[in-house]
């Protein structure tokens, strides 16, 4: 098992041809089939099935790309951290985002990267928080925006932001609250991912009460769309469609008496120092987390909350109506 042959057994398993990872890597089939060939001898186990139309990896197979993928990265990150010592920081950061985070982080922190280190080369991946983890665990994710994350010793966690998680609901809806209560919330049939609703879940276990989930969609967007629509509420925290609230198009209505919230942290790999790349592009999520703080992003806007906007209008049409009799 030399590298050049690991390059070529990931490059035919991803590719799912070795037609086509000869012509990508300018090497001759015969050659690539004899790598593997080898390989397989050498393993003593069957690493591919051939088909009439491509390859098809064994059970062995797909333990053994596991493994070259992972040996490919991390001499990739020795090159980079090699580099680094020498230059700018430079080379290849995979960023992990969470479906809520990944809309609001993104655009901020992408323009100041293009700023600040233009060497750095982003790869963006989307997960949910326990996914991101186990990415970052097994070298899958270089650093990732991690949820309520429970203490690890192969993760270091670094605290970015705590948020409310509060109801969403179109702004011409009639009959919300100003607030909601755990008990009110018990009884209100909400649109959230399962993620949410899980936390939520397990804050409400002090009032004895929990989410009355009427749909449970992994697609923000989609949920999103829905309480635009007027086809539901949301419980979702208070960033995920702040723009919306700003705009007057959605309210957001906290839960008075019980403390829903998430805590975002950022997660790296405890066992092994970052490169410069991946200290650099913490540093900017860090940066573009506490400038959206600044800005309100993670609070309840006071002049939006459910409720609140029409109420000034309404005491002035009565104060006229007064004036007028």
């Amino acid at each position: 098992m030399d590298l050049r042959g690991i390059r070529y057994f990931v490059q035919i398993a991803e590719l799912g041809s070795i037609t086509r990872a000869a012509q990508h890597l300018r090497v001759a089939q015969p050659a690539l089939s004899r790598h593997v060939h080898a390989l397989e001898e050498e393993l003593g186990v069957a690493l591919l099935v051939r088909l009439p139309r491509g390859v098809r990896l064994t059970t062995a197979g797909r333990q053994l790309l596991d493994h070259c993928q992972r040996i490919l990265r991390e001499l990739g990150r020795a090159q980079d951290e090699l580099r680094s010592g020498r230059t700018a920081a430079q080379g290849r950061v995979i960023l992990g985002v969470s479906p809520t985070t990944g809309p609001l982080l993104l655009p901020g922190v992408v323009e100041r990267m293009r700023r600040q280190c233009p060497q750095i080369s982003l790869k963006v991946v989307d997960g949910f928080s326990n996914q991101l983890y186990d990415w970052l665990q097994a070298g899958r994710a270089d650093v990732a925006v991690l949820t309520n994350p429970v203490s690890s010793r192969t993760v270091k966690m670094t605290p970015l932001i705590s948020e409310p998680i509060v109801v969403f609901a179109r702004a011409q809806a009639r009959g919300m609250p100003r607030f909601l209560t755990a008990a009110e919330l018990a009884r209100t049939p909400v649109i959230s991912t399962e993620a949410i609703r899980l936390i939520a879940d397990e804050q409400l276990q002090r009032q004895r009460s929990r989410v009355r989930v009427e749909a449970e969609i992994d697609a923000v967007e989609a949920i999103r769309r829905l309480v635009l629509r007027g086809t539901g509420m949301a419980l979702m925290p208070v960033s995920t469609f702040h723009d919306d609230v700003i705009a007057g198009a959605l309210t957001a209505t906290p839960v008075a008496d019980a403390n829903i919230h998430r805590i975002l942290a950022l997660g790296l790999q405890a066992e092994r120092r970052p490169s410069a790349a991946i200290d650099e592009v913490a540093q900017i999520m860090t940066a573009e987390v506490r400038a959206l703080a600044e800005h309100g992003v993670f609070s309840l806007p006071q002049s939006a909350r459910a409720g609140a906007p029409n109420a000034p209008q309404r005491k002035n049409t009565r104060k006229q109506e007064r004036q007028e009799a």
